[in-house]
């Protein structure tokens, strides 16, 4: 089963119609009114949702994907970059998105 993404608010906004575009069940934070919601609620709210979470925010999702880990908690996924043009971001996104399953990237983490 593919995997349904929630885009963080640094993101930019035209990867997720271009996922779109492609058929991936993609929603933005922008999208939900989730602009300004902290890291740790947006993790929640994407494991709520089954979604698999992508942000540049390296550091932070980090540091809170292996909180998960330690609390036993379970997540979606979480994909992570460095910030990088828009073009590369989407072909290493969709390069990313064959390898793996909604199943596969459960309580992962993974790195453009």
């Amino acid at each position: 089963m593919k995997i349904k993404l929630l885009l963080d608010e640094d993101v930019q906004l035209a990867v997720a119609h271009a996922l779109r575009q492609r058929g991936y069940d993609v929603y933005h934070a922008q999208e939900l009114n989730r602009k300004g919601i902290s890291d740790g609620d947006q993790l929640r709210f994407s494991a709520k949702q089954g979604r698999c979470l992508f942000s540049y925010n390296v550091k932070d999702f980090v540091l809170l994907h292996n909180d998960y880990l330690e609390d036993g908690r379970e997540h979606f996924g979480i994909i992570v970059s460095k910030h990088l043009p828009i073009g590369e971001t989407l072909l290493r996104l969709l390069s990313l998105l064959k390898r793996f399953s909604r199943e596969s990237i459960k309580n992962q983490i993974e790195f453009l």
